[in-house]
């Protein structure tokens, strides 16, 4: 296997084991289907083992694809930390950033990683959004550089730095009966329907946290998936729902109500996560320090 199987095909194999999929993987490297199928059916050749199983239109790896994909991303890593050490030491920053966020974060994220590339230029950027679920799956097989999150997993060995605020405003429609009101208790807001996020969700643990500490119940009206399709039910009269500030972003002035709420803004912390023990990569550390070093760290 040392002599013959190449980098390019450990490449591929480590893109289809992150990725789960050849489509996807394909189209990450800017390779044909054919030639990615190819060059996995001569890596198991080579290395005498089926390294992939495929049910249905799924994929999974077997034990021994399991193992490779952790040594092959083992040797990247050295690889490329070479790469930037060598390049940091030339005084330049160079290497590459794989960013991945919870849906929230997208609301801001996009724009952090804007300003790092025009100071970087040289390295390369990419941001994957999705749950949190899919997150700390990721965190546990150590696949990416840095995770933004709002809420560190507590069962997981991390390191965790809080880079800036994320305040949980109470929002309505503009013409909600509360909207005008002063300093709403919680007893008169837990009595409208709400509007939730599922299970889990780290802005619906805050919520229910805050309520419950008030010796509150809330039962929620609808649970939704995403935080745009609460924004939309909450202009259509269906509910009020809290939700991050950042959420804001897109909207216009003045198309929401920020109800004046007891408790509320309830302050969390948006913060970027690696697992315990990694190395950060030159690239990653240099993400890092412009995070912390940015004026104003709660506003974005």
């Amino acid at each position: 296997m040392r002599h013959y199987t190449t980098f390019r095909q450990l490449e591929i194999f480590e893109a289809i084991a992150r990725l789960g999929s050849f489509t996807r993987a394909s189209e990450e490297l800017f390779l044909t289907q054919p030639t990615v199928s190819m060059q996995m059916k001569k890596l198991s050749e080579m290395v005498g083992v089926p390294l992939i199983e495929q049910v249905g239109k799924k994929i999974y790896l077997t034990e021994d694809g399991k193992e490779l994909a952790q040594a092959t991303r083992e040797v990247f890593g050295i690889m490329d930390r070479f790469t930037m050490s060598v390049a940091e030491r030339q005084g330049l920053k160079k290497g590459q950033l794989r960013l991945m966020a919870i849906t929230t974060a997208s609301y801001f994220a996009p724009r952090l990683l804007g300003e790092f590339s025009k100071l970087y230029p040289g390295i390369e950027v990419s941001l994957r959004v999705t749950n949190k679920e899919q997150v700390l799956a990721s965190i546990a097989n150590n696949l990416d550089d840095l995770y933004l999150l709002g809420q560190p997993p507590e069962d997981m060995e991390i390191e965790s730095t809080p880079i800036m605020n994320n305040p949980i405003i109470v929002l309505a429609a503009p013409d909600h009966p509360l909207a005008k009101e002063k300093n709403i208790n919680l007893e008169r807001l837990a009595e409208e329907p709400w509007l939730m996020r599922e299970k889990g969700s780290g802005t619906r643990n805050a919520i229910e946290r805050t309520f419950g500490e008030a010796g509150i119940t809330i039962r929620p009206r609808l649970e939704l998936g995403s935080n745009e399709a609460i924004k939309q039910a909450i202009l259509t009269g269906l509910g009020i729902s809290a939700l991050s500030r950042h959420t804001l972003m897109l909207n216009q002035p003045g198309q929401f109500a920020i109800l004046d709420v007891q408790g509320f803004p309830i302050i969390r912390q948006w913060c970027a996560i690696y697992p315990a023990g990694r190395q950060l990569s030159v690239a990653a550390r240099a993400f890092l320090d412009y995070l912390l070093e940015r004026p104003e760290q709660e506003n974005v």
